[in-house]
């Protein structure tokens, strides 16, 4: 029996009414994840189990399957995307568990065609993440990378999605955490110069950014800062060039192994989508109680806040 027979869902539902920011965000990751040719490289997909296999898992694969525990599962992914983040994460442990990816987009139709590609069993819903046509309290894992911020509320999204987890289910996701405040700026600057544009356009006009990441990067110069300079948000040490800048003035992604449409992948998907949120960890914090859910693990980085939280 499959995630959907198990759970009853009505496959044939129409999506919502979105807002603009969602509809436009919506339009954004069907047309990124289509793109299968930008993310699909080995060096990429290798960054990309890493990035992973560190945030929720400490390194330590088998953490995931104690996780699961015993007995057959039933996972859902919201917003799974292509399935990219799923297949790199899951492995074959789908094989022993009910998947169901659901993604706002069109993407959640190519994810199908890659679990397939894949020999991996899914089932796929195109649906609102807010409004998952499934009962409460039916499933036992959610995993959500990458993806809340990106809804209309972080906060309204974790609500809802835990009424969907049954009473000690875990949840597991990753939200972007507030930067230093030139790169806030800088960020929605952006994001606001390009949103009139074509996604073709916007991927096009991005790629001199991109590049700038890849000059910045190849310097490989470290620079000392002597002192914290709290007005910018910027820490005293050793950092990389390309880091600092990276992290306290304009996102510009770069990675020695990656091509330039690997890198333009990653920035566009940063500045193109409107709805972009960005979080502070006790906000974070806030979100977790407020929807009943208790955090069991929480890792903030410069990136973003890693979260596996059960419900109580």
């Amino acid at each position: 029996m499959s995630a959907l027979e198990r759970l009853g869902a009505v496959t044939d539902q129409s999506l919502s009414q979105f807002s603009k920011s969602q509809s436009q965000t919506q339009d954004t990751f069907g047309f990124k994840w289509k793109k299968t040719e930008t993310y699909e490289s080995d060096d990429m997909k290798g960054i990309a189990e890493n990035w992973l296999m560190e945030k929720y898992l400490k390194g330590d694969p088998d953490r995931l399957r104690k996780y699961l525990g015993e007995g057959r599962k039933i996972i859902l992914d919201a917003g799974c995307g292509s399935g990219y983040s799923a297949l790199i994460f899951f492995k074959d442990i789908l094989k022993d568990h009910d998947y169901l990816g659901v993604d706002i987009s069109e993407a959640a139709w190519v994810a199908k065609d890659r679990f397939k590609e894949a020999n991996q069993p899914g089932d796929f819903l195109q649906a609102d993440l807010c409004d998952i046509p499934i009962p409460d309290s039916s499933v036992d894992l959610i995993f959500s990378e990458g993806v809340l911020h990106h809804t209309d509320s972080t906060e309204e999204s974790i609500k809802k999605l835990t009424h969907k987890l049954k009473d000690d289910g875990l949840f597991l996701f990753y939200v972007y955490v507030k930067k230093a405040p030139i790169r806030e700026y800088t960020d929605d600057f952006i994001r606001e110069e390009i949103k009139s544009l074509s996604n073709e356009e916007a991927w096009e006009k991005l790629i001199p950014l991109t590049k700038l990441g890849k000059a910045l990067g190849e310097l490989n110069v470290d620079i000392d800062i002597p002192e914290d300079i709290d007005l910018l948000g910027i820490k005293k040490g050793k950092i990389n060039l390309q880091r600092l800048f990276y992290y306290n003035m304009c996102k510009t992604f770069y990675h020695p192994d990656l091509s330039i449409d690997n890198m333009n992948h990653i920035n566009f998907d940063w500045f193109r989508p409107l709805n972009c949120h960005r979080h502070t960890e006790s906000e974070v914090r806030g979100y977790c109680d407020d929807a009943g859910l208790k955090i069991e693990e929480m890792t903030v980085d410069g990136s973003g806040i890693t979260v596996v939280a059960r419900k109580l």
